[in-house]
């Protein structure tokens, strides 16, 4: 469990998509799908803290910035996790392939896709409400691929490039586990000793990989990106049909 948490920590510091790999660890020891997901909240907050310092030691994103996101991603992902314990997901698994598979294609024929900022017509005021409620909401009700929407998101609408939408990206998806994990420790729904035992190969997993972040170009980060992606699509696509 503690192997998982680190590479899970190490991929999802760098282009999301952590989850892929420790929500089916967790299914496999047996417990049951609320069970599971309300375990990887916790564990998954142990490495989105330490990405989310890291980044913001660095000033991938300030507070100033990114606090009407956080808000908004708050409440997105209080309702979203409050449903999911409620209803069945069955049908939205099956269509986040399709939109993960139109963002995998379009990074990757937009080869310069987040290697500046740019200037784009989306105002914070706009944009931090719409982004936060839906993917805020996404990852409270279901979660796999939270971070690539995030991230690409923040590059196409928003205008950053994929580092400093990295280092965003992170800060949101704190917020949105930390509201997921309490409405999940409210409903009873955590195992603490696997939570507690992934979270610790969590944090040295996403310290490797916020390092790597803060060493290397856009262009190690989008190759990576694209990576996480087609693996979180493989393994949705492989989980529904096999």
């Amino acid at each position: 469990m503690a192997a998982t948490g680190f590479l899970a920590g190490f991929v999802d510091s760098i282009a999301g998509g952590g989850g892929i790999i420790t929500v089916p660890v967790l299914l496999a020891l047996g417990l049951p799908p609320h069970l599971a997901l309300g375990t990887n909240k916790l564990q998954a907050s142990f490495g989105s803290i330490t990405s989310t310092v890291r980044y913001y030691r660095k000033k991938l994103f300030t507070l100033r910035e990114t606090w009407p996101g956080i808000v908004f991603t708050l409440i997105g992902a209080a309702i979203g996790t409050i449903l999911i314990q409620l209803i069945n997901a069955d049908l939205l698994m099956k269509a986040i392939p399709v939109f993960l598979l139109a963002v995998f294609l379009y990074t990757l024929f937009s080869p310069q896709l987040g290697a500046t900022d740019r200037q784009v017509n989306m105002s914070k005021i706009l944009f931090f409400p719409l982004a936060g409620i839906l993917l805020g909401f996404y990852d409270g009700f279901f979660g796999p691929g939270t971070g690539s929407f995030w991230t690409i998101a923040l590059v196409v609408l928003y205008g950053l490039n994929l580092k400093k939408a990295t280092g965003t990206t992170k800060v949101m998806n704190f917020t949105s586990n930390i509201v997921s994990l309490v409405v999940f420790l409210i409903g009873g729904k955590v195992v603490f000793m696997a939570g507690l035992v992934m979270g610790s190969g969590q944090i040295l997993g996403a310290w490797a990989g916020s390092h790597m972040v803060i060493k290397h170009s856009t262009k190690f980060i989008r190759i990576f990106f694209l990576i996480v992606v087609g693996a979180t699509i493989a393994k949705i696509l492989w989980s529904e049909f096999f």
